[in-house]
């Protein structure tokens, strides 16, 4: 008995500290209508061999989510063009979106989580395939 309320408060902590790393999910209509509205720009943060596999957002931009922790070799010029903007963050499932949220908004970005690819895919938002160098 004591091993399965031990097996509870372990699940229940990590489903909760997946919802705080990830935020609140933004729906991929509204992402969808705050790009076109020109004040917001959405970022695959997936690998390029997921872009590859699997197909990205039409209007996502391709910065991965391992450049951002590391040399921001691509990140860096980005984040310096686009400060003024909304950045909708997505991945596969809505996880690692959740943590480049949480760096981005600790660096004063105004950011927003759009979950995973999957449901940008399953609202019937436009994708577009990406070749792999």
């Amino acid at each position: 008995m004591k091993f399965v309320l031990i097996a509870l408060a372990v699940i229940v902590v990590f489903i909760v500290a997946n919802r705080v790393l990830a935020g609140n999910f933004m729906s991929p209509s509204e992402a969808a209508q705050r790009v076109a509205d020109g004040a917001a720009v959405l970022i695959d943060v997936r690998e390029p061999s997921e872009w590859a596999s699997s197909g990205v957002a039409a209007p996502a931009v391709l910065l991965s989510l391992s450049d951002l922790h590391s040399e921001r070799v691509t990140w860096k010029a980005f984040l310096e063009k686009n400060k003024n903007k909304e950045l909708i963050l997505y991945c596969r499932s809505g996880n690692r979106s959740g943590v480049a949220v949480s760096i981005l908004a600790e660096e004063g970005f105004q950011v927003a989580n759009a979950g995973g690819f999957k449901h940008w895919k399953s609202a019937g938002q436009p994708v577009r395939s990406v070749d792999q160098d």
